[in-house]
């Protein structure tokens, strides 16, 4: 009985919304060094730091981010800075989808709280807790996500600051940032997957390769994204069961 007690509360103190703090501590370096830069990029885009600070509270998604910094630059219409932004984060919806089976015994608004502020590096943490079928709750996910959000606004106010003195980002590779955090993360998923799925994802990855470059010949590059994830997800759905 003191065994199971001892589990118990070993659980409890894993799914505690400082454990969710703790747990961010890796992905911050990531969320840093990409906020940094996206500070640059928006300051090298004549945006303000006080816009970059609202883009960075309001908008929270790094790759919309700098897409509304090119798009701005291009002195495009609002229409499709708002249009494009929407088509970016759909995958937002697939994330949240992913995790909400494990937040049904939650309310609404919390449900709406986790979901405002998912990101591709919280969700891939999450992901790591489902795969070692971890503990994991609401409490553990807001400090997870809390954490993520205000080290995200601090490093886009911090990157325009700097911005002010750097021109031009892409001579430092900037612009290669959020790609490379998304690598890193990728790699550190596959670390924790066993020997099966682990061929069942790296040929789910050749596949929206694949499906990314035909459907570029007939949409827009945004639109052959979205569509070839939804395509090679629910392929990977099938195949997994």
């Amino acid at each position: 009985m003191n065994e199971l007690g001892q589990e118990i509360n070993r659980e409890e103190n894993l799914t505690t919304f400082y454990q969710g703090v703790k747990d961010c501590v890796p992905t911050l370096i990531g969320y840093i060094s990409i906020g940094i830069a996206m500070g640059i990029v928006g300051a090298s885009s004549n945006l303000s730091i006080l816009e970059v600070a609202l883009l960075s509270i309001l908008v929270y998604a790094g790759a919309a981010q700098f897409i509304i910094c090119a798009l701005l630059v291009a002195e495009s219409p609002i229409s499709v800075i708002v249009f494009t932004t929407f088509i970016v984060n759909l995958r937002h919806f697939l994330l949240s989808m992913t995790l909400a089976p494990y937040f049904t015994k939650y309310s609404l608004m919390k449900n709406i709280a986790i979901g405002t502020l998912l990101t591709d590096e919280s969700f891939g943490v999450a992901v790591n807790k489902i795969v070692k079928k971890a503990a994991f709750n609401a409490k553990w996910m807001n400090g997870l996500n809390v954490t993520a959000y205000i080290f995200w606004i601090l490093s886009c106010v911090l990157g325009a600051i700097f911005g002010k003195w750097i021109s031009n980002p892409e001579i430092l590779g900037l612009d290669f940032s959020l790609t490379a955090m998304f690598l890193a993360l990728l790699v550190l998923q596959l670390e924790n997957i066993e020997h099966r799925k682990l061929k069942l994802y790296l040929s789910l990855i050749v596949y929206v390769i694949l499906f990314m470059l035909v459907l570029c010949l007939f949409v827009p590059s945004y639109l052959a994204i979205l569509l070839s994830t939804i395509i090679v997800a629910t392929i990977g759905v099938i195949k997994d069961k």
